[in-house]
């Protein structure tokens, strides 16, 4: 019986080692097996990880690429002075993503070298910026690219909607985008301010209450305080052109010896009893408000600037009055076109947007002193007396009432004489109480004259003609 137990015993024991070493070689084979799987697809996460990085690279590479439009030749007939040229180059154009070539001259020769461009068929220019009276020559000989294509993305730049009618040339189609202006306002000293009419806004006043305003600060101070520049060197030829003749006939010239004129005159003779009398004698109004001469002003932005800089606090700018027809007013315009023959079309209208932009425009306004068209807000580092008359000029040119007459148009070399026609009108009337129909009869022969002699058609506020513009 005890051989069998250790016979049995024998035998377990062997088991049991045969259990324990026989199968170590292929537990050794199976974990080295499942080593060589892992492995593999750490290689293939390797592998994958270098597909998934050459898109981000793509994207790198795509958002960090600048834009170029490339070469854009301007020709410009503001910004003229070397200076200016340097200033529009050195800042206003600097961010342009492209190469811009800015080139000033005359307006004589922008026009040659445009229209001889424009007959061989092929041309230098992209970009030309100019006054409104520019572009009629050029659209008489179909030289301007039709800009009708980029309005609507102009929409957020609120440019007046009067500004963009004279960019139409009297078309359907937009042939220029303004992009500066300069023009006339009002200016008024703090002191001033208590003798307004009951009721009257400062921003949207009639010449009416202009008037009665100047008669309640005559009644209480026993002296005249309303100032215009009368004088030799003066503008008040662009004040009665651009501003009253507008306001109250709804033209420049047609109406020049209507009824309406005529009602017109008759109500400048009664506002010029609360004159100042030394008007005459008025070159810059700028110099009689600060030495309070006179309260209440009119003149170009120019010329009152000094008064608003020296003394912002002491000043106010607002809008002229308005009249029957309308707020009147002479926006110098700046547009900015295309020729046909641009050789850059796209980069070209690249440039017309970035000259609209918030900044350029501030920059514009700050290196060669034209105001804004656009709806822009003015930063703080805009000088006080830059950004009170900025606004005033904002919301003249924005008035739903706005009725801007530009500048004489198409009178060449004979241009001054249709401001001496305006001022002899207002001395014989005004200063040496002439009867209003005989001299308006007598100038108005005057006027026709010159139209008849120069072919110029009618221009902005007046309807457009095609031959010499006719008085009513």
């Amino acid at each position: 019986m005890k051989r069998v137990w250790a016979v049995l015993a024998l035998v377990t024991i062997l088991a049991l080692v045969a259990a324990c070493a026989a199968p170590t070689p292929q537990v050794i084979e199976k974990v080295v097996e499942k080593t060589v799987v892992v492995e593999k697809p750490v290689e293939k996460v390797v592998q994958a990880t270098v597909v998934v990085e050459k898109p981000v690279e793509k994207v790198v590479q795509v958002t960090a690429a600048p834009a170029n439009y490339g070469k854009v030749t301007i020709l410009s007939t503001q910004a003229n002075p070397v200076e200016e040229q340097e200033k529009m180059r050195g800042v206003v154009l600097k961010a342009f993503p492209g190469k811009p070539e800015f080139i000033g001259m005359e307006e004589p020769a922008l026009i040659d070298r445009v229209l001889a461009e424009a007959k061989a068929g092929k041309g230098t220019a992209d970009v030309l910026i100019s006054l409104h009276g520019t572009y009629p020559t050029l659209l008489a000989a179909n030289a301007l690219l039709d800009l009708s294509d980029m309005v609507p993305n102009l929409k957020d730049r609120n440019i007046p909607e009067a500004f963009m009618k004279l960019g139409k040339l009297g078309t359907d189609k937009q042939y220029y985008i303004p992009v500066m202006q300069a023009t006339y306002i009002m200016a008024a000293n703090k002191k001033a301010l208590q003798y307004l009419p009951a009721g009257a806004n400062i921003d949207a006043l009639t010449w009416e209450q202009l008037r009665d305003w100047g008669k309640n600060i005559t009644e209480a101070t026993k002296e005249k305080k309303l100032g215009f520049p009368a004088s030799d060197r003066g503008l008040m030829h662009r004040f009665l052109q651009g501003y009253i003749y507008p306001s109250y006939t709804g033209g420049m010239v047609t109406g020049f010896k209507t009824k309406e004129a005529e009602a017109m005159w008759t109500f400048i003779k009664d506002l010029w009893q609360y004159v100042n009398p030394q008007a005459t004698t008025y070159g810059f109004m700028q110099e009689q408000l600060l030495s309070e001469e006179v309260w209440v002003a009119f003149d170009h932005t120019a010329r009152l600037v000094e008064a608003f800089k020296q003394k912002p606090n002491d000043f106010v700018a607002f809008p002229a009055p308005k009249g029957p027809k309308g707020l009147g007013f002479m926006p110098v315009i700046v547009g900015v076109a295309i020729p046909k023959t641009a050789p850059n079309p796209e980069g070209a209208k690249q440039m017309v947007r970035y000259l609209l932009q918030d900044e350029v425009q501030i920059n514009i306004l700050r290196e060669i002193a034209f105001f804004p068209v656009t709806g822009v807000s003015y930063p703080g580092y805009v000088t006080v007396g830059i950004r009170m008359e900025g606004e005033a000029v904002s919301k003249q040119s924005a008035s739903p009432d706005a009725l801007p007459a530009l500048l004489p148009v198409g009178l060449g070399a004979k241009g001054g004489e249709i401001n001496k026609i305006y001022r002899d009108a207002f001395t014989r009337i005004v200063l040496k109480n002439e009867d209003i129909v005989k001299v308006l009869t007598e100038e108005g022969a005057n006027l026709q004259k010159l139209l008849d002699e120069t072919g110029a058609p009618c221009w902005p506020p007046d309807p457009a003609s095609t031959a010499a513009c006719q008085l009513k």
